[in-house]
């Protein structure tokens, strides 16, 4: 009970340090700026903000009102934070590529902690451009298309796994997703590492959104010690790569970092693969996911994916080739592909990004100052009927002409946009030819509420019950 009353003491302390000094920014940057005013909109209760209503309602609701009130460029306060939100494609142009520089990636601070601060992600400038190119040496096709018939075998293995039972599609998406992504991380030779590095993970991942209390007992407490164990191990990897220089001829992100000339610390390379694992797995598990809940809501769909998977196991047959996927095969799925693009735009997992402002900027005659943070509110633009024709009717025909410029960002964009989207793309493709080319499934329950982890997904994670297509129906 003791503990419980000083976090409680300890959080009423930070939370009316951090809402005076916000309400510092807020004043001073008005009287500093008298001829340029703030972009309309609500800040909401003291501290709290709006914030239980971004978090509590829909969020094509909550963001579409805003829009609808407001317009595009319109100032609200979450998460302790004053904040600006933009949604039309010509403002997240401006933020994320235009006048990038102005704008500076930003998380809360105990996720820093937990990351680590050497992480590609709080970063601009040199020491950024140096991660971003090591980062893509390792996920551009050249290097994950080494990787193909392990993701086809991870994926194999992970679906024979679910057959027979009731699932929660999400959780076994984000183990699938782990998995590659270790692969990809560590290479095949440092797979004996994995159960002691997902168990630590597993640990860390709890206190992602707990309250920043370094008290033992909270959750905040055991993710920094299990964060600690989790370098700790990397650091026995990293050592043992060093001691024996076996970074020659392989593939893998670690040895992007080692392999570079100039030369990362240990803090630094474990720092930004905990980044990596954080920045892969949730996100594609979660697209995984809502994959699944759409095929089975668009047996049209479904049926057409399902022909062109089972037509490039029929070219193979023919040929005489292994049965296993190649990096060929991925190429000749352009329908899968364009279900994939659809689903990223629909579902559009990061519903916004943050960004915080370096310095005060004008934008369409409104302040925005320094120190608040910037929302491009991704999903605004994926459902906005200008851009795309009925907004919230599943569609992947649309995907067969090019969006329109800054329309679809469902990777970001400019120097911060996400270097692993090739990889991404390449499980998801993998893990649906083997799902609807083997497979049956159905969803236990009603499938019309939206909850966040902090991703978007469908309510209880999506649970399944899934069969081979040779048993004649799902029990």
């Amino acid at each position: 009970m003791l503990t419980i009353l000083v976090a409680f003491i300890t959080f009423g302390v930070v939370f009316i340090i951090r809402y005076a000094l916000n309400s510092l920014v807020f004043s001073s940057s008005g009287s500093r700026n008298r001829n340029l005013p703030l972009p309309p909109g609500s800040m909401g209760w003291p501290y709290i903000g709006e914030t239980f209503q971004l978090y509590s309602r829909n969020p094509n609701i909550f963001f579409a009102s805003k829009q609808k009130k407001y317009g595009s460029v319109i100032k609200t306060h979450i998460l302790g934070c004053a904040c600006v939100m933009i949604s039309s494609p010509e403002a997240a142009k401006f933020v994320l590529s235009t006048r990038a520089n102005l704008f500076k990636p930003t998380f809360p601070a105990s996720k820093e902690r937990m990351l680590g601060k050497e992480a590609i992600f709080f970063h601009q400038g040199k020491y950024h451009a140096k991660l971003r190119r090591l980062v893509l040496r390792a996920f551009m096709p050249d290097s994950i298309r080494s990787f193909v018939s392990d993701i086809d075998s991870i994926a194999s293995e992970a679906l024979k796994s679910w057959e027979g039972g009731l699932i929660n599609t999400f959780q076994e998406m984000k183990t699938y997703t782990f998995n590659v992504a270790l692969l990809t991380i560590l290479g095949r030779d440092e797979m004996i590492y994995t159960e002691d590095l997902k168990r630590c993970y597993y640990t860390l991942e709890k206190g992602y959104n707990s309250m920043p209390i370094n008290l033992p007992g909270t959750l905040f407490n055991k993710s920094m010690k299990a964060r600690k164990e989790l370098a700790q191990i990397l650091a026995q990897i990293i050592s043992a790569r060093r001691e024996n220089n076996t970074n020659k001829d392989r593939h893998d992100l670690l040895a992007s970092f080692l392999g570079n000339k100039e030369s990362l610390t240990d803090q630094q390379i474990a720092d930004n693969v905990i980044g990596v694992i954080f920045a892969a797995r949730d996100t594609t598990a979660s697209v995984l996911t809502w994959i699944v809940k759409y095929l089975a809501e668009n047996p049209s769909v479904l049926q057409a994916v399902t022909e062109e998977q089972e037509a490039i196991i029929k070219s193979k047959e023919d040929s005489g080739e292994e049965r296993a996927l190649s990096w060929a095969d991925t190429k000749k799925m352009p329908y899968t592909t364009r279900v994939i693009l659809e689903t990223l735009r629909v579902a559009s997992i990061l519903s916004f990004t943050f960004r915080e402002a370096v310095e005060d900027v004008e934008y369409e005659g409104y302040l925005i100052p320094k120190g608040w943070k910037v929302l491009p509110l991704f999903r605004n633009i994926h459902h906005n009927p200008d851009n795309f024709p009925e907004p919230d009717k599943f569609d992947p025909s649309r995907f067969e002409v090019a969006a329109k410029t800054n329309t679809f960002l469902p990777f970001g964009s400019g120097i911060h946009a996400c270097p692993g989207n090739e990889l991404a793309k390449l499980e998801i493709l993998v893990l649906l030819h083997h799902l609807t080319t083997k497979y049956r499934w159905s969803i236990d329950g009603p499938q019309n509420e939206i909850q966040y982890g902090p991703f978007a997904i469908p309510q209880n994670g999506l649970p399944i019950k899934l069969c081979h297509k040779k048993v004649k129906a799902i029990v």
